[in-house]
């Protein structure tokens, strides 16, 4: 067995009476536990937040989506665009057509945008899970329907028992200025058939219909305004679309979901990032009491330097003692931390015990949870450095000076 690492063990595991150098070298493991676990538990969260709101999305958005690179549409049916159904890892393709509307019912009034989509559009995306009330149906065979964002019912008070018909109104494209602004809109009347709730942005902002119905309220004969399309499971997202954008050019877009919410991902991702430094910082200040605790023993084993020396250990091998009795802590304290984070994550997962007290605003009730090995290395890895460089100071500091005055 390496001796240095022999001694730093009964130093750290003494069968006789605690002494208050033990004492301290208990705490500082349990405040090395404490800070690995809370920075396990946090991280999961953010993994289980990050890993909900990617489902959420994924219900309303397409894997790819195709936009002008200028102007609001373009023409679906040009051969460079339509040869896209093609691709061997496209399952399907959808055109939908968007624009800001204005919507009143019963004298209340509310802007939101509407989005055209054919009648399959619920193959393409899980929308229809998300239904709130009736259905997904925005042409029922007779006339087309309207299905609206939970925000945009309330705000409209809109039920879908009412006799009363949702009107849409849209600025004419061309039209000459009247004394009566309401000529100035094209105007349209939709029955509501279903709410939906995806997120609280989506739901206060879309109502979705036909794509007929909109073309005819846009007077859009054939432009879209996007290509959404479904890619097969197991399919490459990244690589099909660096295909798709080759094919098509530079007078057109392509986006993953990532790039489709960009924005709220990377504020996710840096809100993430900022958990893990402050936590780190508090595991920093924590790693204080493994150089308080190594300095009080090497203090008060001065007396068994000169034995050791006696012995045949050289001074890189007594320095070792101790450096191994600082690393033992960050180890063990990472170790306990990390088994305790897990226990926490997994009874929480199983139980959901942290509950969001939300009132049922929420999708779930409980705190989402979902660990990651990535996160377990991560975590331990910035433990055991930080108690490495925390031993090293008190270690170089008080051997070589209570060597020296030995010799």
């Amino acid at each position: 067995m390496n001796f240095p690492f022999f001694v730093a063990r009964r130093y750290l595991f003494a069968k006789k009476s605690h002494t208050v150098i033990n004492i301290i070298s208990g705490i500082s493991v349990f405040g090395v536990a404490v800070g690995t676990m809370a920075l396990i538990i946090v991280l999961s969260v953010y993994n289980g937040f990050d890993s909900l709101i990617k489902s959420v999305y994924s219900s309303f958005d397409p894997d790819l989506k195709i936009t002008a690179a200028e102007g609001k549409v373009f023409d679906p049916t040009l051969s460079v665009l339509d040869s896209i159904r093609y691709f061997e890892a496209v399952e399907m393709v959808c055109h939908t057509l968007e624009e800001n509307v204005l919507l009143e019912y019963e004298e209340r009034m509310y802007p939101a945008v509407i989005k055209g989509v054919p009648l399959n559009f619920s193959e393409m995306t899980g929308i229809d899970t998300m239904m709130r009330d009736g259905k997904f149906v925005v042409n029922d065979g007779h006339r087309d329907k309207l299905v609206m964002g939970m925000g945009v019912s309330y705000y409209l008070s809109v039920g879908l028992h009412f006799l009363s018909p949702v009107k849409v109104y849209v600025p004419k494209r061309s039209g000459k200025v009247s004394m009566n602004p309401r000529r100035a809109f094209n105007t349209e009347r939709i029955f509501p058939s279903g709410i939906f709730s995806v997120q609280q942005d989506i739901d206060s902002k879309y109502v979705i219909t036909s794509l007929d119905f909109v073309r005819r309220l846009l007077n859009y004969p054939v432009d879209v305004s996007a290509l959404e399309i479904k890619l097969k499971p197991g399919a490459d997202s990244d690589e099909v679309q660096d295909m798709i954008a080759t094919a098509i050019g530079s007078n057109y877009v392509v986006k993953n979901r990532y790039q489709q919410h960009e924005l709220l991902y990377r504020v996710m991702k840096s809100e993430k990032w900022a958990i893990y430094m402050i936590l780190t910082f508090i595991l920093i200040v924590a790693s204080f009491n493994i150089i308080g605790s190594l300095s009080m023993l090497i203090i008060d084993k001065k007396n068994d330097l000169p034995t050791y020396k006696s012995m045949g250990m050289r001074a890189e091998q007594i320095k070792k003692v101790f450096l191994y009795e600082g690393w033992m802590i960050s180890i063990g304290g990472a170790l306990v931390g990390i088994v305790l984070g897990a226990l926490v994550c997994l009874l929480q997962i199983k139980f959901g015990l942290l509950k969001l007290n939300s009132s049922g605003s929420f999708l779930v009730d409980n705190y989402p949870v979902k660990m990651e090995v990535v996160d377990f290395i991560g975590v331990f890895g910035t433990v055991v450095l930080i108690g490495v460089l925390a031993s090293w100071y008190p270690v170089q500091y008080f051997t070589k000076r209570y060597l020296n005055e030995k010799e």
